[in-house]
Formats: structure tokens, C-alpha cells, sequence
């Protein structure tokens, strides 16, 4: 197996004039993204902002490949992803860990079951699975509830929850999109300090959000987008539209 799967050597996430466009017969739609060009570096936390419709989902569908780019390249750990094989796509997607703004759990199963169906749907053995899951819950403070089900316990628990559903491959970059949008400000900054935790144990995180005083007082690198491009990248910056 490639060492690409596991994102060793030099991690960094690099976009090349990258351009989405979408296109429905007979009207004209402005670019979703329009020449993009970042660099991310291992260790980095990023913030990306912009108002309603500046292409912040849309970037983030691309770089876990759930779209492809019109034009350009997105390299990570130095390989192009917009040319994986589709039988390559599980093995990537392990090593890059998503966080929602709607939780996204399985109601029916508890949060221990929650995580560790994560693993059960990649074969893992029981083993691992058992070993995994407790460690990974204590990370993020949900052990004690481990028993409960989604429906037990708080907006800001669930969060903790898929949290650690998304660390438990043990990912390099962690994305994490609109994940404070459904709590209150005290549930807000506990997530976001999870998520600083996290970035310091050297995984990469990328922030979207709308939260002005989440990215005002986090002091991290923010980019802006505008439109389907890039206006502003800083990088101790504040969230200015």
C-alpha cells in the first residue's frame, strides 16, 4: 500500500489554480471558485471565512473528494488527489477527518457504538476496536457517556462525539465545517478549544466558520473568501468580511 494512504513524509496541502465551475444548460453561473492558490503546512490551524456563497463548502467537498476541481491541481503529501482512482478513495478519506455542523450520528447507537462503527465499516478487528474507541472518547472528554445515545445528551457532547468519530483513524488534517453553528457560545469555545488540543498533537485543522469571535479570538491564520476567491490570507488574523 502506497505511503500516500497514510500521508507520511512532508504534509502539506498545496491548491494550484483551482477553478469549479457548475453549469446548467441554458444559464450562467458564476465560478463556485475562481483561481485558487494556498499552501497549508503540517501544524497549521486555519481559519477559512467568507459570507453565504464565497465557496467555502465547495472547497471543502474538494479537498475530501467528493467534487473535482474544473481546473487545477490539489496536492497533498506532494500526490495530485484529483487523480485518485475511485478504489483509492476509502484509504484516503481515513487519513482526512471530517467534523459537521449536524453532528451526523446514528441515532440508534450509543456513543461508543458511534465511534466505533467508524471502524467496523473499514473491517477492523475487534482487537483494535476495543482498544481504539475508549482512548479516543477520553480524548475528547466523552468516555463517562459512552453508554448514552445521541439523544441523551447535549448539542455540544454530540460535537465531542463526532469529533472523535473523525479522530479515529488517526487522521493528519482534520477538517472541520460549520461545527460550533448549532451550539451556544460556552459549547462554541469548548469545541474550539478540542479542536486546538487536537492541531497541537500536529494534526493540520481547517476552520470553516462564520463565528466572528471564535476567529477574532483564536489569533490563528485566516483565510477570506470572496466571491470563489481568495482577498485576504493572514496569518495571526481576524475575521473581516
Amino acid at each position: 500500500m502506497s505511503k500516500f494512504y497514510y500521508l507520511e513524509g512532508v504534509l502539506l496541502i498545496e491548491l494550484i489554480g483551482v477553478s469549479k465551475a457548475y453549469n446548467i444548460v441554458g444559464v450562467k453561473i458564476p465560478r463556485a471558485l475562481d483561481n485558487i492558490n494556498i499552501r497549508i503546512d503540517k501544524g497549521e490551524f486555519v481559519s477559512i471565512v467568507g459570507p453565504s456563497g464565497a465557496g467555502k463548502s465547495t472547497l471543502i467537498k474538494l479537498l475530501i473528494c467528493e467534487e473535482k476541481p474544473t481546473t487545477g491541481k490539489i496536492l497533498i503529501a506532494n500526490r495530485n488527489i484529483t487523480q485518485l482512482k475511485p478504489s483509492e478513495l476509502p484509504y484516503f478519506r481515513r487519513k482526512v477527518g471530517v467534523v459537521f455542523q449536524d453532528f451526523k450520528l446514528l441515532p440508534q447507537k450509543t456513543v461508543y457504538e458511534n465511534v466505533a462503527f467508524a471502524l467496523e465499516v473499514c473491517e477492523a478487528y475487534p482487537e483494535e476496536i476495543r482498544e481504539k474507541v475508549p482512548r479516543i472518547l477520553d480524548l475528547v472528554g466523552m468516555l463517562k457517556c459512552k453508554d448514552k445515545l445521541p439523544t441523551e445528551i447535549s448539542g455540544g457532547e454530540r460535537q465531542r462525539v463526532s469529533i472523535a468519530r473523525a479522530l479515529v483513524h488517526s487522521p493528519k488534517i482534520l477538517i472541520a465545517d460549520e461545527p460550533t453553528g448549532n451550539l451556544d457560545p460556552v459549547n462554541a469555545w469548548e469545541i474550539i478549544e478540542l479542536l486546538e488540543r487536537i492541531n497541537k498533537r500536529g494534526t493540520i485543522v481547517i476552520l470553516a466558520t462564520h463565528n466572528k469571535a471564535i476567529v477574532d479570538r483564536l489569533k490563528r491564520r485566516v483565510i477570506l473568501l470572496k466571491g470563489g476567491k481568495v482577498v485576504s490570507d493572514q496569518m495571526k488574523g481576524g475575521y473581516v468580511i
